[in-house]
């Protein structure tokens, strides 16, 4: 089943949050508006609305108090990616130029810094201290990890502990609240949004596991940008980490910097392919999976339970 048909009955209200999306990005400065635009209509899995919704539909659930937060988030995502190829140097994404490409970098870090200003202007809205608070403590965590990722461009001595953690930071955090904030925004028990939160980081962490195998593992078709790219822009990810255990693929591996050909990209992609670091990855990222699933068993039974437990077994299993 593909991913969008396991959230179908939740179209009527994720068009009112793609409708609101397009609403809130608009501006009054004509470049702001195209870069925005730009960006949203590049596209994306919306997975962090959908969790919201999804969440939400655990509690008193009204579309009109929920999404709010399903925007607010998907917003700071969006801002992140933004800030993301900046920091890479990225000239591809979702199969199109990325705003740094199309303009240059200062109009893409003005961009970024408008639409995340822009989803603080709408958590104004939702009257839930805890709310603010939690949102708060996930945007220093995410500033963390951007700083650790421009920090660790091109460490070949970094540690799994240090790559979890960025990881942590950068994707399963941002999952992570999307789910509690959508069980507060809807008035569902503390215990269980807690519970959510934390299906959400060990879903978010195994996401971003399957992300960084598939970019050895996928065509530049499946991904919208070339096979290889986090390396070859000095994010050392978790297969090539678990490769460089072995010492020959550890020296190759090593050489690799801004200046290297696609060619040598290739050979060493093929490398790490064939060495174990995929299955390893493959194997963690599993890990987390049924994690997930365990706090999910303690969730009440109903059509967000099931269609939470659908899109973590696609999460586990897909291939782009």
């Amino acid at each position: 089943m593909k991913l969008k048909m396991m959230y179908s009955f939740l179209n009527n209200d994720l068009q009112v949050i793609e409708d609101e999306l397009v609403s809130t990005i608009q501006s009054e400065r004509a470049l702001l508006q195209e870069a925005s635009m730009h960006l949203l209509q590049a596209g994306g899995k919306r997975i962090r609305p959908v969790f919201v919704l999804l969440a939400a539909k655990l509690g008193d659930y009204n579309i009109q108090k929920v999404k709010d937060v399903a925007v607010a988030l998907e917003l700071i995502h969006m801002a992140s990616l933004v800030h993301d190829d900046v920091i890479d140097d990225a000239e591809i994404r979702r199969g199109k130029p990325t705003i740094k490409s199309k303009w240059d970098n200062r109009i893409a870090m003005y961009t970024g810094d408008y639409i995340f200003a822009r989803s603080l202007e709408l958590m104004t809205n939702v009257e839930s201290i805890e709310a603010h608070r939690i949102l708060s403590n996930t945007i220093v965590e995410l500033c963390k990890g951007e700083i650790e990722q421009i920090r660790d461009k091109y460490n070949y001595d970094q540690d799994l502990r240090t790559y979890l953690r960025r990881i942590k930071r950068k994707t399963a955090i941002l999952i992570a609240v999307s789910c509690q904030l959508g069980a507060i925004a809807a008035n569902v028990p503390e215990d269980v949004h807690k519970r959510l939160y934390w299906f959400g980081y060990y879903v978010g962490m195994s996401f971003q596991i399957t992300d960084d195998i598939l970019d050895f593992t996928s065509t530049e078709k499946e991904l919208g940008k070339p096979a290889g790219s986090d390396l070859l822009q000095g994010n050392v990810t978790l297969p090539a980490l678990y490769a460089m255990e072995n010492k020959k693929l550890n020296q190759k591996i090593r050489q690799v910097n801004e200046s290297t050909s696609p060619e040598e990209i290739k050979e060493i992609i093929k490398d790490i392919k064939e060495s174990d670091g995929i299955s390893r990855s493959f194997a963690l990222s599993d890990r987390y999976l049924q994690k997930a699933f365990l706090e999910l068993e303690m969730l009440p039974a109903g059509v967000a339970k099931r269609t939470f437990n659908n899109i973590a077994k696609y999460i586990g299993k897909r291939k782009y």
